[in-house]
């Protein structure tokens, strides 16, 4: 493709099925079409009215399969409970037995099969938790887990073990011990505050635990992890946003998966976020039948930014177990990124990571742009496929005008000119 197929390329109108993903609906009431105004609104009541067994999810989704039947009485009773409120019900397309909403929310019956490599900590926490609640895996910065509650149960969580307690891990915080652990280490600068879900505590309890953080000198900055404004955004009121303004510098991120969680209700939600001033980034998990196709994952991280979020991480599926029907592979991960790169605005753009299973914390997966570094030179492409060359020595110091080391004719490199022959010995001489 020469320059004017890739001007005339970049150029390509969005498709109907991007625009119409990147259309903010509201969730509507669907069957609670009779509730109050009031009622709805309030979050309390959202909690209290739950779709939480078999019996009510027959009854609201008359298509149910018999692996979801299956599904939420194995691995809903012993693995993971299962918990939706009505406002994100909503979002499920009741016909759709691949829906991308139902696939997050209602158990399957493939969640009780594990594979031996799966792990029910995938991510190594409990071994590098020095009291009961509290992961302190890297230097400068602890995760803080509050409770063991959300608002509803994502069927790849990677706490399943003692998030909703289904498996009986029987999880208990000891908020004492956990502030008194951060007083004592003064190299933690950055807490999290996660769980189960922080932002399902009383405002009056929040702010107090916040208030405690805040005091110890050595914290500079306070996040809370929390998919309570997907989930709830009802819960996400004035009075909540004027408690949490008192706490700066803290930052929000919050969990979407697909554009149509991002509703009318939920844009608003986290509007009232963002005008407290409170900065906020949004971590996805990679699923298989939600968002590993482009012009979803591309309409989600654009429906993003038009709600004041920025795109943080790109999350690999952790090897929890029982959740081999939602994982995608590596390789499509990063061809998704690469269809991402410069195919629209870099803020959009989160970074693809794997937690590395055991514990190694978050390893960033990219796809290959620098080709190769030579004595003067490193060799890179862009998103279009077309590799350059930059000045630099072996050692990364750079060259100066007139350095011996320095050699001609740097910069673009077509190589759908020259050669595949020629490319092939200039940038990868090891395979030629």
């Amino acid at each position: 493709m020469d320059f004017a197929d890739s001007a005339v390329a970049d150029s390509t109108a969005p498709s109907p099925t991007l625009l119409a993903l990147k259309q903010f609906r509201s969730a509507g009431r669907g069957y609670w079409a009779r509730v109050s105004e009031a009622d709805w609104n309030d979050w309390r009541w959202q909690l209290k009215h739950r779709i939480t067994t078999v019996e009510q999810l027959e009854k609201f989704l008359p298509t149910l399969t018999p692996e979801e039947r299956a599904g939420a009485i194995l691995a809903g009773q012993s693995k993971l409970a299962m918990a939706i409120t009505p406002y994100f019900f909503n979002l499920i397309d009741l016909g759709d037995e691949q829906c991308p909403i139902r696939r997050q929310v209602i158990p399957r019956l493939e969640e009780t099969q594990t594979a031996p490599w799966e792990l029910s900590d995938p991510c190594g926490e409990d071994s590098h938790s020095p009291v009961p609640g509290l992961v302190h895996r890297y230097p400068d910065r602890v995760l803080f887990l509050v409770t063991d509650r959300c608002a509803a149960y994502c069927r790849y969580c990677t706490r399943s073990r003692l998030v909703s307690n289904a498996s009986g891990y029987d999880f208990h915080p000891d908020y004492e011990r956990q502030v008194a652990y951060i007083e004592a280490h003064p190299e933690i600068r950055d807490v999290l505050l996660s769980g189960g879900d922080p932002l399902l505590l009383s405002d009056d309890k929040l702010e107090s635990l916040l208030g405690r953080l805040r005091a110890i000198p050595h914290v500079e900055f306070l996040r809370i992890g929390t998919r309570i404004p997907i989930f709830l955004p009802q819960r996400i009121t004035t009075e909540l946003t004027n408690r949490l303004r008192k706490f700066h510098p803290l930052f929000v991120s919050v969990h979407t998966n697909h554009p149509r969680e991002l509703t009318t209700e939920v844009r608003d939600a986290l509007g009232r976020l963002a005008d407290a001033g409170i900065p906020l980034g949004n971590q996805s998990v990679l699923l298989k039948g939600v968002n590993e196709e482009v012009e979803v994952m591309k309409a989600l991280i654009q429906k993003l930014l038009m709600c004041r979020v920025r795109p943080y991480y790109l999350y690999q599926c952790d090897l929890i177990q029982g959740s081999a029907h939602l994982r995608t592979s590596v390789r499509q991960g990063v061809e998704l990124m690469e269809q991402l790169r410069g195919h629209t605005t870099g803020y959009a753009i989160p970074q693809y990571v794997i937690d590395a299973p055991g514990g190694g914390g978050k390893v960033p997966i990219s796809p290959e742009y620098l080709l190769s570094r030579n004595r003067d030179r490193v060799v890179i492409r862009n998103y279009e496929g077309k590799v350059f060359e930059y000045p630099e020595a072996a050692d990364g110091s750079p060259l100066v005008f007139g350095d011996p080391r320095h050699q001609p004719n740097l910069g673009f490199v077509d190589p759908n000119r020259a050669s595949e022959a020629s490319v092939q010995s200039r940038y990868f001489p090891k395979f030629a």
